[in-house]
């Protein structure tokens, strides 16, 4: 008798509640099916749509067995969640808004996060969206692993921050949820998200922060009173939030330091009369587009000498940017620590300059701020001929950013040779051997 094969399994659950959205609905989920991560799968639960909202979700199931859609009755968004997260099975829970959307490298980032420091919680950078315009918006910038009291720390100072109250810019691990039966509170309609967060956090151990910006929020939150609610019952849901705030940094703190907080505590009071408005958008914010390296949409179709190192060079810089947007660096400094990185014989600032494909004034612009930012040593020697050699090193402070470099490095290889068997991978490495002896040859 032939052995039943179980069903694998989708390592992540990716929810997406959806209530007459069919205007921003297929940019929001088309955005989850190009993903550069794959082994996920997507739960669009229709809350009673009055819209085509629900016949789309259909849409995409029909052509994408990933895609599972729920149509139920109108309950509301944290019910509608609540209905998701009984049906999930990944091992992680990521959530989206309908109004929104993700990069397409959102999902990697944030399980590779979580998988190599082993988090229970991954929190990471988001953009604010109004209109044709974008600004990036953060506030943990401590790397590596935190605590729940250094968590609880951070999240302290900026209480009300969307940044810590909404399930959108985060990973959560499902089997925590299940084992302490986490769900949104359905009778509360003002920050329902924050609820839920403290209590996931109290029972998390380990938490991340992603420097990075993957999420586009483009919905504003309407404010209570647009929801038509009772000042009285306004009142008695921010008392009943305050309440469970207070109640989460007893249980996180001891008494004795809970007692020397106490007044940090207190200013969410203050913090959270705003009713939930996200602040304007900031003096830098960029027109939407160019929050990221542009890619000509024709060029990387086309044929041609140019388009093959122009594709190339894109796709590496989309590995890159990364590392750029995660460390605070500009791309010019990081292609030239990628550079640096690499066996070269280059003895002076020109030299280099050509090896890196730089133009010159820009090279010794970069190195220097590299050399101001403490990420390498500069030194200079006078050879016998007269001329100068000179030396760069890397310090410590460089080795995460290296790091972050060779992993951009292997996401590369991996999308360019996605598909190919190990026979193909060795033709391929042969033919540019090949290559590399006619174009040395001729070069000599």
């Amino acid at each position: 008798m032939k052995a039943i094969e179980k069903e694998a399994l989708p390592e992540v659950s990716i929810i997406v509640p959806v209530y007459n959205a069919e205007k921003a609905l297929r940019r929001c989920v088309d955005s989850i099916l190009n993903q550069e991560y794959t082994d996920f799968e997507v739960l669009l639960v229709d809350d009673g749509s009055q819209d085509t909202s629900g016949a789309i979700c259909d849409e995409y199931a029909a052509a994408d067995p990933r895609v599972r859609v729920v149509h139920k009755v109108n309950t509301g968004v944290s019910d509608t969640r609540n209905t998701a997260l009984d049906l999930a099975r990944g091992r992680w829970l990521q959530f989206l808004d309908s109004d929104d959307w993700i990069t397409s490298d959102a999902t990697k980032l944030l399980v590779r996060t979580a998988e190599q420091h082993g988090c229970d919680l991954v929190i990471s950078d988001f953009y604010r969206v109004v209109g044709e315009r974008v600004s990036r918006k953060g506030d943990i910038e401590e790397d590596g692993v935190l605590s729940r009291e250094e968590f609880a720390r951070h999240m302290m100072e900026n209480p009300a921050d969307f940044y810590y109250g909404v399930l959108w810019n985060k990973l959560y691990r499902r089997e925590l949820v299940e084992r302490y039966r986490i769900r949104m509170d359905a009778d509360v309609r003002w920050c329902e998200d924050f609820l839920f967060n403290l209590e996931y956090i109290l029972h998390g151990e380990r938490f991340c922060a992603l420097q990075v910006p993957i999420y586009y929020y483009v919905k504003t939150e309407g404010s209570l009173v647009a929801q038509n609610v009772s000042l009285s019952k306004t009142v008695k849901m921010k008392r009943m939030v305050f309440e469970y705030y207070d109640e989460f940094y007893k249980n996180v703190y001891t008494e004795e330091d809970y007692e020397k907080k106490k007044l940090q505590i207190y200013r969410y009071l203050i913090d959270s009369a705003g009713d939930g408005v996200v602040l304007p958008l900031l003096p830098s914010a960029k027109k939407l587009g160019n929050e990221r390296i542009p890619v000509d949409q024709e060029a990387i179709v086309n044929d041609g000498f140019l388009m093959e190192e122009y594709r190339e060079r894109k796709l590496l810089d989309r590995y890159l940017e990364v590392v750029s947007l995660s460390e605070n660096l500009s791309m010019n400094e990081v292609r030239l620590l990628l550079y640096l990185s690499q066996p070269h014989h280059a003895v002076n600032r020109r030299e280099l300059a050509d090896f890196a494909g730089m133009p010159y004034r820009l090279l010794v612009g970069t190195l220097q701020l590299l050399a101001v930012k403490g990420l390498v040593k500069l030194s200079e020697c006078r050879e016998e001929d007269g001329g100068r050699r000179l030396s760069i090193q890397f310090t410590t402070q460089a080795q995460p950013v290296l790091e972050g470099i060779a992993t951009a490095i292997h996401d590369f290889d991996a999308a360019r040779f996605e598909g190919f068997d190990e026979e193909e991978r060795i033709w391929y490495a042969k033919l540019r051997e090949k290559e590399k002896e006619n174009i040395v040859r001729i070069l000599r």
